[in-house]
């Protein structure tokens, strides 16, 4: 054009801020906390169909804050630490699983067996501070296993995701922190 230019320019905006975004797992979380709160007793049903109909809905975690907005926090009881300076942590055949599962360890090795332990929640975090010590954990042959959230030191995570689709079971979430051990985790085979 004579005399000047004109630019035009179409911008779309996608949410720079990725962590306000929700997943499945966040949503599964939410929906137990509100029908919790409806077998407490602590809302109506007409509250309970609103409640899920927002978490269902939702797009951000603000979405869900607000549909769990007044509801009590999650049972504190539902959280579990396991700490050793030195020595071994061991968990094995059937024990009851918390919904969060701290593991705090210096020097010694962690081995976690949950193939037949007893699983209540569709989402587990377990969360490992270690320092030098190794950890290997054997996860239900049907779970899901999230890492994304593990920082490791010195050595990567040995995790290698069974071939079979449509995995049913619980989601593993492990986040934390390993200084020089390494993290093994398998899938049961049974």
């Amino acid at each position: 054009m004579p005399g000047g230019s004109h630019y035009s320019e179409t911008v779309t905006s996608v949410p720079d801020d990725r962590s306000s975004l929700i997943r499945s797992d966040d949503r599964d979380t939410a929906v137990e906390r509100v029908q919790e709160a409806f077998s407490a007793e602590l809302i109506s049903h007409e509250e309970l169909d609103q409640r899920l109909h927002q978490v269902l809905t939702a797009t951000t975690q603000h979405d869900i804050e607000a549909a769990l907005s007044g509801l009590p926090a999650p049972d504190a009881g539902t959280t579990s630490t396991i700490a050793a300076a030195a020595g071994r942590i061991r968990r094995r055949g059937e024990w009851l699983v918390p919904r969060t599962l701290k593991v705090h360890s210096a020097l010694g090795r962690v081995k976690l067996d949950l193939s037949r332990a007893i699983i209540k929640h569709r989402v587990v975090d377990i969360e490992l501070q270690l320092g030098t010590g190794g950890a290997k954990i054997t996860v239900p042959r049907n779970a899901i296993v999230d890492i994304e959230a593990l920082h490791t030191g010195w050595k990567d995570s040995q995790y290698q995701p069974p071939r079979q689709t449509g995995a049913t079971g619980p989601t593993i979430r492990i986040s934390g922190v390993m200084g020089m051990g390494k993290l093994r985790i398998r899938h049961a085979r049974r």
